[in-house]
């Protein structure tokens, strides 16, 4: 190679994997059956303290504790806490070149979608890491009321702020989704390896004994951050798989017809029952130009506006409704309501696709209408 070809070193990344979940048993569980199958590796885990604004931050491999730090928080919060210590520390551990991998127990109800976003919007701020593998860590026997029930974080002393209204079900049912694997620290039942796989992308292995899991499971578990993005995504398009044989049902409501805002309000309530997960994306003849979002889980949902349709793209409604439960008349009642919120053939015909409204009723949830727009 001539001196005026000289290339530099590739960096090398360290791989990590990121523990998530709301069982703090279930996820030290699973740090540890993981740090057994790699011996190699650094194990890094916070927690978070809102009543002290502190977070504190812990250092192990197999030769022990290395570090055990306690800070203070501006807010106690977990976007702070990714922001001002936890991506800093994974480069930091990568960086060092010590370990085979890092391990990171993310604080207890917090999800891995910021660390990945963080890492993908700007690398450069961890060039030594490479996410390998998002891991949802649950307990086998709680699976169906941790994905489906109606506890708030609060309630089980797991909110990481003093305003975290967030459901149980509402950041399990997230975390499942934007996992590459899923470990369960407990045997499950049949109902949670339903909902299990109903809910995860497509392939993503299920180890239900810690026992078994080893490298070659590891290596097969590749972060691949588009296609878990795509999976998440509110605008989902294009046929979901099959599910397989067990206890989930799912039901796939979609329309390329907007909400009545009136009567979507009316049906809030039917949308959103009972022991299910519902996610999607919904459109309105008032707000033609924005992306509705539609998030449920547990009995409890939200709604809101992330951004807007491309130039081109026909908008539509399509919302994703899984449950475990045997009630069918109330499934027949979700389908009837959806059906009922849709705009109909004479209000199409008398005010088309576009409705000139200042006011709809949903500016609680969706903010003022755009006049401008």
């Amino acid at each position: 190679m001539s001196a005026g070809s000289v290339r530099p070193l590739r960096r090398r990344r360290t791989p990590v994997y990121l523990i998530t979940g709301v069982d703090d048993a279930a996820m030290a569980t699973t740090s540890l059956a993981l740090q057994l199958s790699l011996p190699g590796a650094v194990a890094v885990r916070h927690v978070i303290d809102p009543t002290s604004g502190t977070l504190t931050r812990t250092v192990a491999d197999l030769t022990g504790v290395l570090e055990r730090t306690t800070i203070d928080l501006e807010h106690a919060c977990v976007s702070c806490a990714i922001r001002e210590d936890i991506v800093p520390t994974l480069e930091r551990l990568a960086a060092a070149g010590r370990w085979d991998a890092v391990l990171a127990c993310l604080p207890v109800t917090a999800e891995s979608t910021q660390v990945c976003r963080v890492l993908s919007w700007a690398p450069a701020k961890a060039p030594h890491v490479r996410i390998a593998a998002v891991v949802a860590a649950l307990n086998g026997a709680t699976v169906p009321d941790d994905l489906l029930g109606e506890d708030l974080v609060a309630e089980r002393g797991l909110a990481t702020a003093d305003d975290d209204d967030r459901g149980i079900a509402e950041v399990a049912c997230a975390q499942v989704e934007y996992a590459d694997l899923l470990c369960l620290s407990e045997p499950p039942g049949p109902e949670a390896t339903g909902l299990l796989t109903a809910l995860a992308r497509p392939h993503v292995p299920l180890v239900t004994d810690l026992s078994l899991l080893d490298a070659a499971t590891l290596d097969a578990c590749v972060h691949q951050h588009p296609a878990t993005e795509a999976w998440v995504g509110e605008v989902r398009e294009g046929v979901l798989p099959a599910l397989e044989h067990g206890a989930a049902w799912r039901l796939d409501l979609h329309s390329d017809r907007p909400f009545h805002p009136e009567r979507f309000t009316q049906e809030l309530a039917t949308l959103g029952s009972g022991p299910r997960r519902s996610r999607g994306c919904f459109w309105l003849p008032t707000r033609p130009r924005d992306i509705c979002v539609w998030d449920g889980a547990g009995g409890q949902a939200s709604v809101g506006c992330t951004q807007q349709w491309d130039l081109g793209q026909r908008p539509f409604t399509r919302i994703v409704i899984t449950g475990i439960d045997d009630d069918h008349a109330e499934r027949d009642a979700i389908k009837a309501a959806f059906a009922r919120c849709l705009v109909t053939d004479e209000e199409l015909a008398a005010r088309g696709w576009s409705w000139d409204d200042g006011w709809d009723g949903l500016e609680a949830w969706l903010g003022p209408i755009d006049t401008h727009a």
